[in-house]
Order: C-alpha cells, then structure tokens, then sequence
C-alpha cells in the first residue's frame, strides 16, 4: 500500500469516526447550539445598548448659466465631494450644530416694530392716512428637542458616504434614540448648508431629503443569534473531538498489533443473559443437592 493510498484511508476513518461521534452525541449538539443561541438572544435584545440612525441626504452645486461651464462645474463638484465630507467633520461645522441642538429653535417671522398713526391735516381738518401698527415680536418655531452635544461628540456620531460620480451625498448620525439621531442628522445639514456658501465658492446647497427617525442599527439580533448557534456548534464538536481523543479505550485490533505490536491470540465473544434468567447461590445448591439424590 503507497503512503498516499494510507494517507486517503486515514482520512477517511477520520471522517467516519467524526460522523459517528456526532450522532452519538447529537442531543449534546443541539443543546449547545440552542442555548448559546438563546444567551446570544437575550444579550443583544435585553443587555446591549441598541443605537439608532438617520440619515439625511445634501447636494451640491454651482449655478451657472453656460452650459459648457455647468458642466465642468459638475465635474468639479464631483470631485469636491470629499472636500465637503471633511468640511461637516469640521469643528467649524460641529460647534455650530451643537448650539443649534442646545436650543432648536427657526425663525419664522422677523419681529415688527411698532409705528404710529399718519394723520394729514387740510383746511384745519385732520384726516387719519395711515393707522398705527402694534409692535409684533418675532415668531419662532421649535424643530426639535434641545440636546446637549458637544462637538466631540458630534464627530464620533456623524458619518458622511459618497456614490461614485454623483453631487449627492448621505449625511449619517448614530444616537442612542430615534428622535436623537434624527436631530443630529438635521442639525448638522442645515449648518453645512449655512456655512458652506461662507467657506467655499457654492452658492446652492439643497438638502434633498430630510432625516426621518432613526432606525435600529445596533445590535442586530439575527446576526448575533446567528453566531451564538455557530458558536455552540464549533464548541460541541471541540469538546467532543477532545474527549474523543483524550480517550485511551482500545477499540480495533490493529492497534494492538500493529502499535504495540502484539500477537492476537483470539477473541471472546460477549454473552448475553436473558433478563429473565438469573443464577444465583441458592439454585447452585439446589441443582447440588437433586444431582446427590441421583
């Protein structure tokens, strides 16, 4: 027999004994897998802290009205998208959103000052032209609720992804709430949109789609699940492996000949007893004494 031929039959009796060992203890597998599936359950839906995303989506661009340099100002643009990405991670971009969330107020309408009545006097007659005007303060409206978020903060919970050629980008901020990530996410896209004409040469910024509320984006369950029944299916088969090999029972053989290199004398077959029957010192005597009769 060639090396490679024992190599193969190795092998194979390797994998036999494998499949054997797992359906011997196959109960022992499934008790693993389901409960460190469960453990790795109740971990990522009850201990873990989960954390929320949203994401808002900005584009920008020049306006121009010559075609051939509206679209070079695209390409430019295009290639201006990583700029932008580390202009919102700025601190300039951060600390600005960070007092917009202290106090998330938009105003609405600019306050009105007050003005007296005109009146124009003809023949001694005073004619009311133009009645007074009560001052009106100005009208502001709450987008959100006040959040205190420093702008150290604010770099680690803000991403931003790019598309190959394309203006537009995503705006993405993690929290530890829904409505908190959707107030990151707006915030820091209307101060870009604020400061961007200021910092670079862009005169339209659009803020294409608004963040809605954040979905769940940590932990996810499925996965984590996933992995604790993989994780109790690779242990079983470890312990089990182990066990087997740390077995010294002698179960061919050909291991003691051919490793201790002993001689086979012969076999002894295991008897079996029927249940019912049983030998015991009485029956010997019994059997001792009706032979004695004889």
């Amino acid at each position: 027999m060639s090396a490679e031929q024992q190599n193969n039959e190795e092998v194979t009796i390797d994998l036999r004994r494998l499949f054997i060992l797992i359906k011997k203890h196959i109960i022992s597998i499934l008790i693993w897998m389901i409960g460190l599936g469960l453990i790795a359950y109740g971990v990522s839906e009850y201990v873990l802290v989960p954390k929320y995303t949203a994401s808002t989506q900005l584009l920008v661009n020049r306006k121009t009205t010559d075609a051939n340099q509206a679209y070079v100002n695209q390409q430019a643009d295009i290639n201006a998208v990583t700029t932008y990405k580390d202009i919102i991670t700025s601190n300039v971009i951060l600390r600005g959103a960070s007092k917009y969330l202290a106090n998330p107020v938009t105003l609405v309408k600019k306050a009105t000052p007050a003005k007296k009545a005109v009146y124009k006097t003809n023949d001694g007659t005073r004619t009311l032209v133009k009645k007074a005007v009560k001052a009106k303060p100005a009208v502001y409206k709450r987008e959100s609720k006040s959040y205190s978020i420093s702008p150290s903060e604010l770099a680690s919970a803000v991403s931003v992804t790019t598309t190959t050629s394309s203006q537009v980008f995503t705006l993405s901020a993690t929290a530890e709430t829904p409505a908190k990530a959707q107030a990151i996410a707006n915030a820091v896209a209307k101060e870009f949109k604020e400061q961007i004409p200021k910092i670079m040469d862009v005169n339209n910024v659009t803020i294409v789609a608004e963040a809605p509320k954040g979905t769940k984006s940590f932990p996810k369950v499925s996965l984590i699940t996933a992995i604790g029944v993989l994780a109790g299916l690779v242990i079983s088969l470890l312990i089990i492996i182990i066990k087997d090999l740390s077995d010294t029972t002698v179960r061919e053989d050909s291991f003691m000949t051919n490793e201790l290199g002993l001689t086979n004398l012969g076999e002894i077959a295991h008897i079996t007893m029927p249940k019912d029957w049983t030998f015991t010192a009485k029956t010997a005597e019994k059997r001792g004494s009706s032979r004695r009769r004889v």
